[in-house]
């Protein structure tokens, strides 16, 4: 069965991987960045953006395309999870999805899923929806053992 949540996650990285975002984490790496962008990498400072202290820099002028890029992707996520009316369709498969990242299955610890999500374990149990994906997600991984 296919999960939906990683086709989405997966879809969007190959859609964040093809934007105009460079990563330099020396003054040589800079330097080819900024020439292959055509800029002088003394001079055109001006016309870049650092991404704050992930090594990340893109060109002012890509600013509307990459803000746009991670709007749409962050309002199909939530379309997606409002889509799934009982929390056994997308959601369950977010969470199964997440848990496996985060290692659930060794540390039944739902800390860094949720923190991955941007949920509180309070928001997640005060959901119906939510609590029931958790919980079936929950149940799948612990009966793999």
């Amino acid at each position: 069965m296919k999960n939906r949540y990683t086709e989405l996650r997966q879809r969007q990285q190959q859609e964040v991987n093809a934007l105009p975002i460079g990563f330099a984490f020396s003054d040589r790496q800079f330097e080819e960045m900024m020439r292959g962008w055509g800029l002088d990498p003394e001079t055109d400072l001006d016309k870049i953006y650092k991404a704050g202290n992930t090594g990340g820099f893109f060109k002012k002028s890509d600013t509307q395309l990459i803000r746009d890029t991670f709007s749409r992707h962050e309002k199909e996520l939530r379309d997606a999870i409002a889509e799934d009316e009982t929390g056994e369709g997308f959601i369950y498969e977010m969470f199964l999805d997440e848990l496996d990242n985060h290692e659930y299955g060794y540390t039944r610890d739902t800390e860094d899923t949720l923190y991955a999500l941007g949920y509180t374990a309070d928001e997640v149990l005060g959901n119906p929806r939510l609590k029931r994906g958790i919980e079936k997600a929950v149940t799948e991984i612990c009966g793999r053992d």
